[in-house]
């Protein structure tokens, strides 16, 4: 490096600071323009009950279901929830990165004030000149000191008092916009880091409402198994009856009462699924184990889909996926530090200046004859790096070309996520439909043999195979039930819709109840 600092360029670095401070070099950032489809594919293969159409995707689709408990879950959950808090703790993190890089565009100002008591070594470098060592008369008399020693007659390696206060200030002039580039850098990841928060949100909500399906699944079913119970030990109750009368077997009996056991060991799993699955909507609401134990307990109806789904159009997917909205904030990032790094082989011009007061006496300390100062440009030219600039600038192209990479593959991926979740939302319809039709075979085949068995026509062994078909066939189609809802779920969890529902206000909570004191005990 070589540094100037003629005084008389001071106005000269002013000027061009003024005429180039609109200079940026780099390249400046394109929004990008995705690829999407000109409509979703349709995988419609039947007339099924819900079907999805191109209609504005509703910012809180998950009213459609018209249960109003999963709602008020849904708003609690992106009220409390944790991970939301500390993404919205990131955001804040974020804001204040892109403040600290902001600061380096203004000037720094600083005071400073000091008092010090200083005395010279006598076998220092004062002992070249001769003095410290001879009387003041001696050395006045030799004509060594040309100081204040010389001068005054005065030893000068006697300990004396200094005492000054004054300000200084630097301002590196941003003339190739180094530092513009590098605010541009950290507003873009500040807004990748909210984007980050809305995914977060999305997966809360998304995660929240399949929780709540899936243990309206597991309760139907529990509900259906403990009719099959019942339906069992009206059996057994049937068998021994016949048996009393030499009508059956004590076979028959012991089948029977086999049955009534192997249904009753379905119950303990159901109800422990139950129970994780209230646990794992009460830890969504930051809520201890139980906590919605008494809202919860209580068995609903699966939550039903409206016959159509709207699922917005192909246009507005990159306008809503948090994931898309990040990746294109991170390459807006990555194009503005390639900026940073161009800027670094120009010269950059510093000013700085100090103006304070010294005065051997404090009493002068005051007066205008005491002052001091120091004003005037630094020019600093890179010359040798040994490479370092060129591969910085390398560096930061790969990783825009690593950027742009990644946002291509996430749209893609956006894209085949959400039309896999069309194909699975049409064929768990379809199989829903076919397990209803199979059900109902079932219970009229499983009525036809419980007659034929009393009438005595039919071995208790044709009861046994139909009640258990019977319970596999009505399990199944409460699971493909819950399956419709929860390919719903999914989709619109592909399709990137919900965030935009929660204030940003409630999402940035994040000193609530005993939090507040848990920050306050580790800040002290």
């Amino acid at each position: 490096m070589k540094t100037f600092r003629p005084l008389f360029t001071t106005v000269i670095a002013v000027q061009v600071a003024l005429l180039l401070g609109g200079c940026m070099v780099g390249p400046d950032f394109v929004k990008p323009d995705p690829k999407a489809p000109e409509a979703w594919r349709d995988h419609v293969k039947n007339e099924s009950e819900s079907r999805p159409v191109a209609l504005a995707l509703d910012p809180q689709w998950w009213t459609m279901f018209g249960d109003p408990i999963l709602s008020g879950l849904i708003s609690r959950a992106a009220a409390q929830n944790l991970d939301i808090q500390v993404a919205a703790s990131r955001l804040q993190q974020s804001r204040w990165e892109r403040r600290i890089v902001s600061a380096a565009g203004l000037p720094s100002v600083g005071a400073n004030a000091s008092a010090q008591r200083m005395g010279a070594s006598e076998n220092g470098l004062m002992s070249l000149t001769g003095v410290g060592s001879q009387p003041p008369a001696a050395a006045l008399a030799s004509g060594v000191g040309n100081g204040v020693a010389g001068i005054s007659g005065a030893d000068i390696s006697a300990p004396l008092n200094l005492y000054q206060y004054g300000f200084d200030a630097i301002w590196e002039l941003d003339i190739w916009g180094k530092i513009r580039r590098k605010v541009e850098a950290a507003d873009a990841l500040s807004t990748a880091s909210d984007e980050i928060r809305h995914g977060v949100i999305l997966s809360v909500i998304g995660e929240t409402a399949s929780n709540y399906v899936q243990l309206r699944t597991v309760q139907a079913t529990l509900d259906d198994t403990i009719e099959t119970l019942e339906l069992t030990r009206r059996s057994l109750e049937l068998t021994e009856h016949r048996r009393a009368a030499g009508a059956a077997t004590s076979l028959e009996t012991s089948e029977a009462a086999a049955q009534v056991q192997a249904v009753a060991a379905r119950i303990p799993d159901l109800e422990s699924r139950e129970e994780k699955l209230i646990n794992a909507l009460s830890l969504l609401l930051a809520e201890e184990p139980g906590a919605l134990e008494n809202e919860l307990k209580t068995a609903k109806p699966i939550p039903p889909v409206p016959s159509k789904v709207p699922v917005g159009l192909t246009s507005d997917l990159a306008k809503r996926r948090p994931d898309i909205r990040e990746a294109e904030a991170r390459l807006h990032a990555a194009t503005a530090d390639i900026g940073a790094a161009k800027a670094d082989f120009y010269p950059s011009v510093t000013l700085s200046g100090s103006f304070g007061m010294q005065s051997l006496n404090f009493a002068t300390l005051g007066t205008w004859a005491a002052r001091q100062f120091a004003v005037g440009p630094t020019l600093t030219m890179p010359i040798f790096e040994g490479g370092r600039l060129k591969g910085m600038l390398h560096l930061r192209g790969a990783q825009q070309t690593e950027a742009a990479l990644s946002y291509q593959k996430t749209v893609l991926t956006a894209w085949h996520e959400i039309d896999d979740a069309l194909i699975d939302f049409d064929a768990r319809q379809r199989q829903r439909d076919n397990l209803a039709a199979a059900l109902e075979y079932s219970r009229a085949a499983y009525d036809a043999a419980v007659a034929r068995y009393k009438a005595g026509a039919s071995t208790f062994l044709d009861v046994l195979v139909l009640q258990q078909a019977l319970l596999e066939v009505q399990t199944r189609w409460v699971t493909a039930n819950g399956d419709v809802s929860l390919t719903a779920i999914r989709l619109y969890k592909a399709l990137g819709g919900g965030w935009e529902s929660v204030p940003s206000s409630g999402a940035a909570t994040n000193e609530s109840g005993t939090n507040v004191e848990l920050l306050k005990a580790n800040r002290g």
